[in-house]
């Protein structure tokens, strides 16, 4: 499977770019962030994304592996998050798609944001 198209992918999200974020996912697709509860549904995603990006200032994603296997991509890195206050965050991830027809069925990513909200 080839997927070049996560450069995009990326690009769409580091860019805050919601509308080009969930052309990605297929229309009944699944998107679980962390610890919070899976989402179903492009329309769905698109809601809590689109609130996500409006609670910070910025994101860059670093990509260090990506294995293909079976259907599914797994993406290791670590994501910047620029607060509203200016401070930044940088913390490892690990994304993990089971694709189908080209776009994401299920886009799970684990990841610790328990400190996003936490300012000194």
């Amino acid at each position: 499977m080839e997927h070049h198209w996560s450069d995009g992918l990326f690009n769409a999200i580091d860019s805050m770019d919601t509308d080009k974020f969930v052309s990605y996912i297929s229309q009944d697709g699944t998107f679980t962030f962390g610890t919070n509860r899976p989402v179903t549904g492009r329309d769905n995603i698109h809601k809590v994304i689109a609130s996500f990006f409006q609670s910070i200032a910025g994101i860059k994603h670093d990509v260090k592996n990506v294995w293909d296997t079976d259907g599914h991509l797994i993406m290791r890195g670590s994501s910047s998050y620029t607060r509203h206050d200016g401070s930044l965050l940088t913390t490892p991830f690990c994304n993990v798609f089971k694709m189908e027809h080209g776009k994401i069925k299920t886009y799970d990513i684990y990841i610790d944001l328990s400190q996003l909200y936490v300012t000194a």
